[in-house]
């Protein structure tokens, strides 16, 4: 989508439009409003402006629209579930002893924490995965609730980037 497309959009279409680089509904009503943008770095400055507004519910909401690192849930719909299925394609290539792994780390980590583990999963294979996820269930809550948000932002970032890509591809 052109950066002058996405300033065009309605209210609501540009909402569902942000909604697909985060799943936090507070975010993606907040960009819509704050447009037109001039172009990509004001879109990428008013996205980090726009989250580091959002609370606790706003950033658990985010990641529930996420699937599991390593689920097999990556696909999804639409652009956002080619965006996931990309972002894990690594992941896929791990062990079936590094997969059976994850989806343990994983069910521990959401039974510690209450959501899903969050990290940007770009380039990073199954077994640099588990690796992060061993560690961050080491964190305290409050912690790792803030580190998964930053890693939420990083992700938005990369979306935001694809969304203003060309159209070729839109998924729709």
């Amino acid at each position: 989508m052109r950066l002058d497309d996405l300033n065009g959009l309605d209210e609501a279409a540009a909402t569902r439009e942000f909604l697909r680089c985060c799943g936090s509904r507070r975010w993606a009503a907040r960009m819509a409003v704050l447009r037109p943008f001039a172009d990509a770095t004001t879109v990428a400055d008013a996205a980090e402006r726009a989250f580091e507004t959002l609370d606790r519910a706003d950033w658990l909401e985010a990641f529930a629209a996420h699937p599991k690192i390593g689920a097999g849930q990556a696909g999804g719909a639409g652009r956002a579930g080619t965006w996931s299925a990309q972002e894990q394609a690594l992941v896929a290539d791990g062990a079936d002893k590094t997969l059976q792994r994850l989806a343990e780390a994983n069910r521990d980590y959401e039974a510690r924490f209450g959501y899903i583990f969050i990290v940007c999963a770009t380039g990073k294979t199954a077994a640099e995965m588990l690796a992060l996820l061993d560690r961050r269930l080491q964190h305290d809550p409050g912690a790792e609730l803030r580190i998964a948000a930053d890693q939420q932002q990083k992700i938005t970032q990369l979306r935001l980037t694809r969304l203003l890509a060309d159209d070729r591809d839109d998924n729709r």
